[in-house]
C-alpha cells in the first residue's frame, strides 16, 4: 500500500484567532487552502482572504491559497443557505459541480500530507469541505487521508 498523507480540514467561526492559528501550528500545517465562494466580506473577521495570507506567512510559515474552482456556486450555496433545498440536495449538487469541474486534476494543492482546506463552518458536518475532503480521498485512491481540526 502506498503511504498516506493527512489532509486537514478546518472551520473559522468559533474559533478565536488564537486557536485557529493553534491548531495549524499544532498539526504542522504548510498550506491553507481556501474553499470558500466569499472571503473577503466583513463577517469574515481575521479569516478575509488578505488577511489570512498575511497571517499564515508571518505566524505559521505557511502559504494561503484561494482554490476558487472548488468553492460551491453561488446558486447552490443562496439555495442551501435560504432554506429552497436541503443539506442532501445541496450535498449532490456540490459533488456533481466537483465531478463536473474535475477538481481533482488540482489535486497538487493539497498532496503531500501539510495541506488544510478552509471553509467557514465551525464544524464538518453540513460543510462542503467535507464533500470536498472525502472526494479528494476517494480519487486519491485513500492516499489522502482526512483529518478534521475542529
Amino acid at each position: 500500500m502506498s503511504e498516506q498523507f493527512a489532509m486537514w480540514t478546518i472551520g473559522f467561526t468559533q474559533k478565536s484567532a488564537q486557536q485557529f492559528f493553534g491548531l495549524l501550528s499544532k498539526n504542522a500545517v504548510k498550506k491553507l487552502v481556501d474553499t470558500r465562494l466569499n472571503n473577503t466580506g466583513q463577517l469574515a473577521g481575521f479569516s478575509k482572504r488578505d488577511d489570512l495570507a498575511y497571517f499564515c506567512r508571518t505566524i505559521i510559515s505557511a502559504e494561503y491559497v484561494h482554490w476558487e474552482e472548488s468553492a460551491p456556486e453561488a446558486s447552490m450555496l443562496n439555495a442551501y443557505k435560504k432554506k429552497e433545498i436541503s443539506w442532501s440536495d445541496y450535498a449532490a449538487e456540490y459533488l456533481a459541480m466537483l465531478e463536473r469541474r474535475k477538481v481533482e486534476k488540482s489535486m497538487s494543492l493539497v498532496s503531500g500530507g501539510d495541506a488544510c482546506l478552509l471553509c467557514s463552518e465551525a464544524k464538518p458536518h453540513h460543510c462542503h469541505r467535507s464533500i470536498l475532503a472525502d472526494y479528494l480521498s476517494r480519487k486519491s485512491g485513500g492516499v489522502l487521508k482526512v483529518q478534521h481540526l475542529i
